[in-house]
């Protein structure tokens, strides 16, 4: 039987989802199920004076209008609010109360027998106001900007700047040859395809089945369950399928509450669907600002860093991540300095978007770096090379496992850098000035605790159960090779559940680690399941694996085999059947070995090719490519799509992403995929995705997990390229026609 681990498997969930048979979160569908559309505050700061909801009232077939004055109970204390990654502070209350914190804030919910009428009866909603003074624009603000708080405990450190080293400003001040600049990104949105929607389904017993667009179904459960005072029986939140989240489905958000508000007010079920201009008030990526100082000795040693930070969140709660420790973990730094500091505004939360923190950070570090080498006049692979380091420099601790210089080998030679000449504006290709830009990328591979159950029965199949979700990442097809592989079964012999908050415990879906999570997860368990069989094949008669202990055993083509002597074998199906067994079945709990001494991270090597044409300033990405070590790859085709995604994803933060707000009013000008631009077909061509091979033991499969790592560096590669093209450097992100003004 082959083995599926490595292999570049396509998506067991693949047929569902092309044909129509996946259903999403606004798909499931009961008799008498009433629709939702909310209506939105006009204003960004102050109060609801008056609601006037008598006009919608009058429309056919609307129900009822819930605003802050009529709606069911809620929890009245913020702790009740605060969900499994909460960040510090008082989170938002949809509905609660007539406070208006944000633009676009939900005010109201009209409530109808259709759709159609839902919006109509929204749009006739009447609000009055009262105005306060608000600020949205963060240049305006900066001077205000307040410091990150400094950790409490392990946790809290992991988002926090990290300490101090050596003397940074002396040692910057003495450095033969010093590089100071201002970094900046805008607020980005995430867009994901499916929109967000919650059909809450009221049942006859009055419990609640919810289906909902998450990356945690059972965050969902316990956030509902604590702000509306419900048992844990009482609700089950399903979400077997969705259309991409990339972070902001982290924590449940505003339509699961206001669908279970009107599903309780009227004891009917209830969908609500956002718009795309709604999605903007879900939350974002912050826009940051960040200065970096760097000195080095003339023969290309880092002597010096200082990384200063400042990013947006909202007025009530702390969002923030670790933005500037990043050049601890890849380079090689005796003095360096840290520091983050928040702005608040009249916004709502920022919160995580793919590779949150790194993605920005990175950026800001990684121009700096190439900026740096122009002006030593060293070839920018070669700095870094110079300045790599072998050991997490904020920690002094050794990497697990560290293969980025096989990803600057592999990755230089398949690019074809060593062509590269190093003179801005020297490389030409007709009318287009031609540039090469590269970048480093690092994240965090971290793993979680995770409970996972297998039941295999004596027909050969095996139904492998875990509450995470899959967020279009290909986490279906991974368990299922796992298992497979794990259980000594054919792939089409094992079923997946997933997505239901009552299965088996998961953490959210996120940061890269499920991959890791879940796999050894299943492997934890399936041991379980082998020893189990094991006990029941030594009761048969003359059992040749009497004097066998687990680890002399494995399951292989369906049947139990001795590792050292392949024909001591006994199908799976003749254990249970002369056991009188008709299945097995182990749910087991998965904590990942503690290794506080080492340093565990992924890593890549982007290297970008841009054409710019030279009289119209218009940048073309002709050319990637990025090379990855993350550990062992379970699925290289899932996994190559994922990188893919991600660089294009990196080319759009490079060249086109930005949420523009109007500072006037505080409101978003671009709410849509219209104006908020992303890259489309023609904006990408050829893109070569690598994986170094890594081995990593900090776990029994060596997975890191890769979603997010494939992002990181790849607009700083592209920055750098437009400079090697044009000989002039844009250090404020999207880098448009006007910025670059050739």
């Amino acid at each position: 039987m082959a083995a599926y681990i490595g292999t570049p498997t396509s998506r067991i969930d693949g047929v569902a989802k092309v044909t129509g048979a996946a259903k999403y979160a606004a798909e499931f569908n009961v008799p008498g199920l009433l629709y939702g559309s909310i209506v939105t505050s006009t204003i960004t700061k102050g109060r609801v004076a008056h609601i006037d909801t008598a006009a919608a009232k009058r429309v056919k077939g609307i129900v009822d209008v819930l605003t802050h004055l009529n709606r069911p109970s809620m929890a009245g204390n913020d702790q009740a609010y605060k969900d499994d990654v909460a960040p510090l502070g008082s989170p938002f209350r949809p509905l609660y109360d007539d406070k208006v914190m944000f633009n676009g804030q939900p005010i109201a919910l009209v409530v109808a027998e259709t759709s159609e009428a839902a919006r109509f009866g929204a749009s006739l909603v009447r609000v009055d106001y009262e105005k306060e003074a608000h600020v949205t624009d963060l240049q305006l603000r900066r001077n205000a900007a307040i410091p990150v708080a400094p950790p409490t405990n392990a946790f809290e450190a992991l988002f926090t700047p990290p300490k101090t080293r050596g003397e940074p400003q002396r040692a910057l001040a003495n450095a033969a040859v010093r590089h100071e600049a201002e970094y900046s990104t805008p607020i980005e949105h995430h867009n994901p395809m499916e929109l967000y929607a919650s059909t809450v389904i009221y049942e006859s017993d009055g419990k609640f089945t919810v289906y909902d667009k998450t990356q945690g179904v059972q965050n969902v459960q316990r956030y509902l369950c604590s702000v509306f005072g419900l048992k844990p029986e009482d609700i089950r939140v399903v979400s077997p399928f969705v259309g991409g989240a990339f972070g902001v489905g982290l924590r449940p958000l505003f339509e699961v509450v206001l669908t279970m508000l009107a599903a309780r007010a009227l004891k009917r079920s209830v969908r609500v669907v956002l718009t795309r201009p709604q999605m903007y008030a879900l939350g974002y990526r912050p826009a940051m600002i960040q200065r970096i100082a760097l000195g080095a000795s003339a023969d290309a040693t880092l002597e010096a860093i200082m990384h200063d930070a400042i990013t947006v969140t909202s007025q009530y709660e702390d969002y923030y991540r670790q933005e500037t420790g990043w050049s601890g973990l890849l380079y090689t730094i005796a003095n360096a300095s840290y520091a983050h500091k928040l702005t608040k505004l009249d916004l709502p939360t920022s919160c995580d978007m793919r590779c949150p923190s790194a993605a920005t950070g990175v950026y800001a570090l990684e121009c700096a770096m190439d900026e740096l080498a122009v002006a030593l006049k060293v070839d920018p692979l070669e700095l870094r090379l110079r300045c790599y380091s072998d050991r997490n420099q904020n920690s002094n601790q050794p990497f697990s496992s560290k293969a980025l210089r096989e990803c600057y080998r592999q990755g230089a030679e398949a690019f074809g850098w060593a062509k590269r000449t190093p003179i801005a504006r020297s490389m030409r290709d007709g009318s287009d000035l031609v540039g090469w830009g590269m970048a480093t990328g690092v994240w965090d591979a971290w793993q979680a605790p995770i409970t996972v159950r297998i039941t295999l029965s004596g027909n050969g199949g095996a139904e492998v159960a875990c509450a995470t979700s899959d967020i279009g990442t290909g986490t279906y097809t991974i368990m299922a090779q796992v298992a497979a592989d794990m259980l000594g079964l054919p792939l089409d012999n094992v079923s997946i559940k997933l997505g239901d908050s009552r299965l088996p415990q998961s953490p959210v879906e996120g940061g890269s680690w499920i991959a890791a999570s879940v796999s050894n997860g299943i492997a934890t368990t399936a041991a379980a399941i082998r020893d189990d069989l094991l006990v029941l094949a030594k009761k048969m008669p003359n059992s040749p694996f009497t004097n066998l202990s687990s680890s002399d055993v494995l399951l292989a083509n369906r049947s139990l085999t001795s590792k050292s002597d392949a024909s001591t074998s006994v199908s799976v199906a003749d254990i249970m059947r002369q056991n009188a067994v008709d299945r097995v079945e182990q749910e087991k709990v998965t904590n990942p070995a503690e290794d506080a001494a080492r340093s565990h991270n992924t890593h890549s090597a982007t290297f970008a090719e841009v054409k710019v044409d030279e009289q119209l300033g218009v940048i073309r990405v002709t050319r990637v490519v990025s090379a990855v070590a993350a550990g062992r790859i379970l699925n290289t085709k899932t996994a190559s799509s994922q990188i893919l995604g991600s660089v294009v994803w990196g080319i759009g933060m490079a060249l086109q992403e930005e949420t523009q707000i109007d500072h006037r009013f505080g409101r978003i000008m671009n709410a849509n995929i219209a104006e908020y631009h992303v890259p489309v077909n023609a904006d990408v061509h050829d893109i070569k995705v690598i994986f170094v091979d890594e081995r990593d033991d900090s776990n029994p499969l060596g997975v890191k997990g890769l979603g997010e790592i494939g992002i990181v560096g790849v607009a700083a590669a592209v920055a750098n390229a437009v400079y090697h093209a044009t000989g002039k450097r844009v250090r404020h992100l999207p880098i448009t026609l006007d910025k670059l003004a050739l």
